[in-house]
């Protein structure tokens, strides 16, 4: 069977050589004409917050703004990084993304102590070793133009499972404190006094990726499949891309869960095996 990395569709081949010239640059604000004309959509929305009186008419044009200015820089950005071809571009690309989402996650979960490098080195940790076995496996070419938008799907996963986690187990912990500082005073250790905890948190953080896999294709069609469909690939290549995503979801978001988990918890206990109540001080 022909790989659907291969074939000749719109979505992922495009011309390598493709310069900065004054031709691309027309051909680029020509192509900005749908996506400008698709703020009227937002208009509408604004029309409607400004009827009912929601207060929310500014922060929908500043996100627009920014969604807009932030997504034109990307797209200059990868452009480059595609012409480049070089792996350096590969990596610094992947570790701004990482240091971003380890920021916002830690962000979440503020009270964790040390909870951007908590997450940030969790969420390396399962994008790293995920996006490691598809090149080993040959699954992806090691190409910029397939690792970095891998690599964006993945940091973006785990980021928002790893700020779950993060937060989860600090509030649950907090919650049933009298009952960890029971098993803490009968001798059990931080690990063993918190384990339902961490296991509950564990479930609680992975359980949207795992529903979402459950109904893949049966509720709505996701984000990679739309796109190559929309890009002009059959929905048979599309399937196959998908699948791919949907494993690499759970592997990484898995994987920086658990690593969070076993990062975060010792803060929250002393080395005499109590708990560290600073921490769980709003």
């Amino acid at each position: 069977m022909e790989s659907f990395f291969v074939r000749n569709n719109t979505f992922f081949q495009r011309e390598e050589d493709t310069g900065m010239d004054l031709a691309w640059m027309i051909e680029f604000l020509k192509g900005m004409v749908k996506p400008v004309a698709a703020t009227a959509v937002v208009g509408l929305a604004v029309g409607l917050s400004f009827w009912q009186k929601l207060g929310l008419e500014s922060e929908m044009f500043v996100a627009i703004v920014r969604a807009f200015i932030q997504l034109s820089i990307i797209g200059f950005v990868l452009q480059f990084i595609f012409n480049q071809g070089n792996a350096g571009w590969i990596i610094l690309a992947y570790l701004f993304m990482v240091s971003v989402a380890g920021y916002t996650a830690g962000q979440r979960a503020k009270h964790v102590p040390s909870g951007k490098y908590v997450a940030g080195a969790s969420i390396l940790t399962g994008t790293s070793v995920t996006m490691f076995l598809l090149v080993i496996l040959n699954v992806f070419p090691f190409t910029p133009r397939y690792i970095i938008p891998v690599a964006g799907m993945l940091v973006g996963n785990s980021m928002t499972v790893t700020g779950v986690t993060m937060k989860r187990l600090r509030d649950d912990i907090k919650t049933q404190i009298n009952l960890v500082e029971t098993a803490l005073a009968l001798g059990a250790t931080p690990r063993q006094a918190s384990h339902q905890q961490l296991k509950r948190t564990l479930i609680i953080a992975l359980s949207p990726v795992i529903d979402n896999t459950k109904t893949v294709g049966l509720i709505s069609l996701p984000g990679a499949m739309t796109g190559l469909i929309m890009g002009g690939a059959s929905p048979l290549e599309a399937i196959q891309l998908q699948i791919v995503v949907m494993n690499m979801m759970i592997g990484a978001s898995t994987m920086s869960s658990i690593m969070a988990t076993y990062l975060c918890w010792p803060s929250f206990f002393t080395k005499a095996y109590q708990l560290e109540t600073k921490v769980f001080t709003d």
